[in-house]
């Protein structure tokens, strides 16, 4: 399964979003670090979920990473999220 595919998995089955973007943005970080060929290095995610009703912007941040788990966050190089209800 590719790195994207897991991300949405792991989130859509965790928040049940109304919206949830997943973004391989590795090709413009080619020559940057951590880039890798074949992409799946850099992401963007905008996700949408009333599970982050009344959570600070922190907490929002901590669940999503708990939601991948830190063997797939160590495959990552960079995650970029936009995170609201």
């Amino acid at each position: 399964m590719s790195v994207t595919q897991d991300i949405q998995d792991r989130l859509q089955e965790a928040f049940d979003p109304s919206v949830l973007e997943v973004v391989d943005d590795s090709e413009s970080h080619r020559g940057h670090a951590g880039h890798r060929e074949g992409g799946e290095s850099h992401f963007n995610v905008r996700i949408r979920s009333q599970a982050f009703q009344g959570q600070s912007r922190i907490q929002r941040h901590r669940a999503v990473h708990a939601a991948l788990g830190a063997s797939l966050v160590g495959r990552i190089h960079a995650l970029s999220l936009d995170i609201d209800v």
